[in-house]
């Protein structure tokens, strides 16, 4: 690891104007410090920020609002959003190990890092780590890789599962910077990599997350995620799904659905969600919503099982969602 300097922060201010000036934030450090030790991220400053009061877990109204340093275990355990959000706690269960549960914060989720191993590699080309020296994942290894999104320069996924999660259920966050708040949808958070890979996400230079707010509605408690993975214990998805499903009597009013491990980054569902409104909630009617979601998939040699693995689990998910008391 390269010598470093840390300071702590104090307050938002603080820490803002410190991350305006060049340093990096750190919490957690689950995704930031081993790939300091990797030598893939060199920062120079870090500035811790757990002493700022942003671990809240609370209910306003009808909405769910988690503090950006609430820790993914406090989370997943917390009642109200196990009563308000099972969705939410589920995906954080499915998205790391205990360990890591315990340290990981909810910001520092949304904004780690792809895990693509040639990201990792120093000696091989990557566009994330160095612009315009090209992607050694398309011609490589890529099973694990994207179908979605991709680009001529990156076809890694985006690993975060809370993500996924946040993005089907129209979670929106708050964030500061030095040129103060705004709020925006967490969909809007990630980019596409286009041919500017190591751009991944749309926060402006010093801009701290704040906080996310998920909405209540009535898809909340029918809801499940379901992750497949080459392991039953801690690892990241294949495929994921979130799927959130709002009924009347035997029909479909309201559907919710993103995908995990397909995407160049979480990827919602919409062309699914709109072929099943005013359905029955049937096995038919689930598999022929599902093969929409493969319609735009530009699969590789190594992912192309993803193209079945994707619909069978959308699939799966929904029924799922009907085993929901």
């Amino acid at each position: 690891m390269l010598p470093f300097v840390l300071e702590k922060a104090k307050t938002a201010e603080e820490a803002i104007a410190a991350a305006a000036a060049g340093a990096r934030f750190i919490a957690g450090g689950t995704t930031l410090v081993d790939l300091m030790r990797e030598e893939v991220e060199r920062p120079e400053r870090l500035v811790d920020i757990n002493a700022l009061p942003l671990a809240d877990i609370r209910v306003e109204g009808d909405v769910l609002v988690l503090g950006a340093l609430a820790r993914m275990s406090d989370v997943a355990a917390h009642p109200d959003v196990q009563r308000i959000q099972p969705l939410i706690a589920e995906s954080l269960i499915e998205g790391a190990s205990p360990q890591l549960r315990n340290m990981a914060t909810i910001g520092g989720n949304l904004l780690q890092r792809v895990r693509c191993p040639y990201f990792r590699m120093l000696d091989a080309p990557c566009n994330k780590h160095e612009p315009g020296s090209g992607c050694a994942a398309i011609d490589g290894l890529h099973a694990g890789h994207a179908i979605l999104g991709t680009s001529n320069h990156c076809i890694a996924t985006h690993p975060s599962d809370l993500a996924v999660a946040l993005v089907a259920l129209d979670a929106t966050m708050r964030v500061s910077g030095p040129q103060g708040e705004r709020s925006f949808a967490v969909d809007d958070l990630f980019r596409l990599p286009g041919d500017t890979p190591h751009l991944e996400h749309t926060l402006l230079p010093g801009e701290l997350i704040m906080e996310v707010r998920v909405p209540a509605g009535g898809s909340s408690r029918r809801a499940r995620y379901l992750k497949v993975r080459d392991r039953a214990s801690y690892e990241f998805a294949l495929v994921s799904v979130a799927a959130a499903l709002s009924m009347e009597g035997r029909v479909i009013r309201q559907a919710r659905l993103a995908a995990g491990g397909v995407g160049t980054r979480p990827w919602r569902l919409r062309p699914v969600e709109e072929a099943l409104i005013g359905k029955a909630p049937d096995r038919q009617v689930f598999e022929a919503a599902a093969q929409l979601a493969v319609r735009e998939a530009r699969p590789l040699p190594h992912n192309h099982y993803k193209l079945e693995l994707l619909p069978r689990t959308i699939v799966r998910a929904l029924e799922m969602t009907g085993e929901v008391a």
